[in-house]
């Protein structure tokens, strides 16, 4: 029997990239919640697999040589699970090099400008005191806007985002693109974005993964000491 892999995990956009590549894989696996409005992310243990406290990070039991491998950084978890499992990494090398453009769009273009605009449209107006400021409201809505334009016009082209198979770039962009509407998008000039979103979104590995301790997820209204950890105020 294969040995679960040791997910450790939060219901976040980047969380719900593994549980969906896990579920979608038919890798097991095992959750350790790690709470990061509790500041866990911080605790020696999870600090050996994760320096950069942030979350997802996984031990698999069976890593290279059959040793257990710890990893961290979510774009990094996926590879590695496309590799191990020989699945949605494209099935040439011309179709591997497109899976990790938008991999690596996504890692260093939709999920921080996302983010942003998550924190300053959603939270930072909520904080004690309030942080309203228009300008980075504007900027990270905008930016977030272009990329979505950027994506829709290449879903104008395939059926996926890295062509017509289903690969770990779909399953790193779809849980930070699901919330459009909280990032104050529209989809009313993006129909392929649209069309994308509700083939993925109808997967049903897709929906196992996204439930993964859903009921914990939270609201934007959070008490100071939560703020004060996840922005880092306290640490």
């Amino acid at each position: 029997m294969t040995p679960p892999i040791e997910l450790h995990y939060w219901p976040t956009p980047n969380g719900w990239k593994i549980t969906i590549a896990l579920e979608e894989m038919g890798l097991p696996y095992e959750v350790v919640l790690v709470n990061i409005g509790k500041g866990e992310q911080f605790e020696p243990e999870f600090l050996k697999i994760a320096p950069n406290n942030r979350m997802p990070a996984i031990v698999d039991p069976d890593g290279p040589d059959g040793a257990p491998v710890s990893i961290f950084e979510s774009g990094a978890i996926l590879q590695y699970l496309a590799r191990k499992t020989g699945q949605f990494c494209g099935p040439t090398q011309r179709d591997r090099i497109a899976v990790d453009e938008w991999l690596m769009w996504q890692m260093g273009g939709l999920g921080p400008m996302a983010g942003q605009a998550h924190h300053f449209l959603k939270y930072a107006p909520q904080m004690d005191p309030p942080q309203d400021l228009p300008y980075a409201k504007e900027r990270y809505r905008n930016e977030t806007a272009r990329l979505y334009g950027v994506l829709d016009r290449k879903l104008a082209e395939t059926e996926f985002v890295a062509g017509d198979f289903y690969s770990i770039a779909d399953i790193a962009i779809w849980p930070w693109a699901k919330g459009w509407e909280g990032q104050q998008q529209t989809l009313d000039d993006k129909p392929n974005m649209a069309r994308w979103l509700e083939t993925v979104g109808s997967r049903p590995a897709v929906k196992a993964g996204a439930a993964v301790h859903g009921e914990l997820r939270q609201s934007a209204t959070q008490d100071k000491a939560t703020t004060d950890v996840l922005f880092g105020r306290k640490y």
